[in-house]
């Protein structure tokens, strides 16, 4: 897979990834734990804004390494897009993310409706509504709040908790899923 001179990830490798991806069945909510232990052999996020227009998609992990690259476009498309802040985004909820959007078998990227929050946007959110956390994970790259139009808040919920690695927080009347990397609990209808 990797070019023992360079270190890097090698055309054929990374063309074998991909191919893995089309003939890799959806790996269901009793293995999710094993996905994010490091069971499969690629991991991928598909997501778009509507608040900027983006779109990601790509494989970020490829047996057992993250690919640096990906990883920063991946933290810059969950920047503040209030402030353009840019914030390390937590790996495991990256992979929470994915294991979660793979157990669901769907094509649709998730629509991100919030990742990183800048100490300043979460101040003016809180100031909004009651349900914004003075010290949501938000502020520490370690959450985002998701969206797919083809599953319910219930479906997308239940996904992420079989990964048993964060907490879920179900948003039914706005229409969204928290995902995060902390500890394991849930909460919401």
């Amino acid at each position: 897979m990797t070019d023992a001179r360079s270190g890097s990830i090698t055309r054929r490798g990374l063309l074998g990834a991909f191919a893995a991806t089309l003939v890799t069945a959806a790996p269901t909510y009793s293995n999710a734990a094993g996905f994010l232990r490091g069971g499969g052999d690629i991991r991928r996020i598909r997501m778009y804004s509507g608040r900027t227009g983006e779109r990601i998609d790509m494989i970020y992990w490829v047996e057992g390494h993250y690919i640096a690259d990906a990883v920063k476009e991946v933290n810059f498309f969950m920047r503040d897009w209030r402030t353009d802040d840019v914030k390390n985004i937590d790996l495991r909820t990256i992979d929470i993310m994915a294991a979660a959007h793979n157990m669901l078998d769907v094509n649709e990227p998730y629509m991100l409706i919030s990742g990183y929050r800048s100490p300043r946007t979460n101040a003016m959110l809180r100031s909004r509504s009651g349900g914004v956390a003075k010290n949501s994970r938000h502020l520490r790259g370690e959450a985002a709040d998701l969206r797919l139009n083809s599953r319910s808040v219930n479906q997308m919920a239940k996904a992420a908790s079989a990964c048993r690695a964060g907490g879920v927080g179900r948003y039914s009347g706005s229409d969204f899923v928290h995902m995060d990397c902390g500890p394991v609990r849930s909460w919401g209808s």
